[in-house]
């Protein structure tokens, strides 16, 4: 086992929840409040929705809650019973519990922090150091890459080569912990990192992809890594 040099990690469904999309946490909480549509139907106005958010007027310069906030409201105005829908209360319940778990990951993170340089890979809005400053994570990681500042998105390749080198670390002593498998995981194995998923027990791997380490909630990581080191 190579030595750990540095550690990357995506931000959306990895630090601020367990390895759920925020497509499925927005539907979570649009069910709660009696919407009707199931999640594959959903998911299809969301991706829509998500696209959209990132030529809103703004965007760039919202912290994390006003950026949710914006996403609820595009969000009502496109689903079927939208009108029913209400959009603060929406807004509230996704942010109450990505918070909850961001800080629930922090003791996490400042341990980490003492001993490697941390790093975040995102695919994001341009507003990324806005809302790591928000929610008190920017502090932890020595890099910040937004997709949308840097003009790349993952699972380009160069934007994890370029992250190892401002962090002056090679691939194979770097790990990459993400949420989504072909996003974070698969690029980062391709490469020779190591990986960490976070996802569900249950979630199927998808073919081909390497043998990357599953846990199921981020502080898990921490035990992880240890067990590499002394490997």
């Amino acid at each position: 086992m190579p030595t750990i040099e540095a550690v990357l990690f995506d931000f959306g469904g990895t630090l601020d929840a367990d390895g759920a999309r925020w497509s499925v946490r927005f539907h979570q909480g649009y069910r709660e409040l009696s919407g009707g549509l199931a999640l594959p139907a959903f998911e299809e106005i969301f991706r829509d929705v998500d696209r959209r958010l990132g030529r809103v007027p703004g965007i760039a310069r919202m912290g994390f809650r006003a950026m949710v906030e914006t996403e609820s409201q595009l969000l009502v105005s496109e689903l079927p019973d939208g009108a029913k829908i209400p959009a603060e209360e929406l807004a509230a319940r996704f942010c109450g519990r990505a918070v909850r778990t961001v800080r629930r990951n922090i003791p996490l993170l400042e341990r980490l922090a003492v001993r490697w340089p941390l790093g975040i890979i995102s695919n994001f809005t341009g507003n990324l150091e806005r809302c790591l400053e928000e929610l008190e994570l920017r502090k932890y990681f020595r890099l910040v890459v937004d997709s949308a500042v840097v003009g790349r998105e993952k699972p380009d390749p160069q934007l994890f080569l370029d992250a190892c080198a401002v962090l002056g670390t090679e691939a194979l002593c770097t790990w990459m912990v993400g949420d989504n498998p072909e996003a974070d995981i698969r690029p980062a194995l391709q490469l020779g990192m190591s990986a960490c998923w976070v996802t569900e027990a249950t979630r199927r791997t998808p073919d081909g992809l390497g043998p990357a380490v599953r846990i199921e909630q981020l502080p898990e990581l921490e035990l992880l890594l240890e067990s590499a080191c002394t490997v």
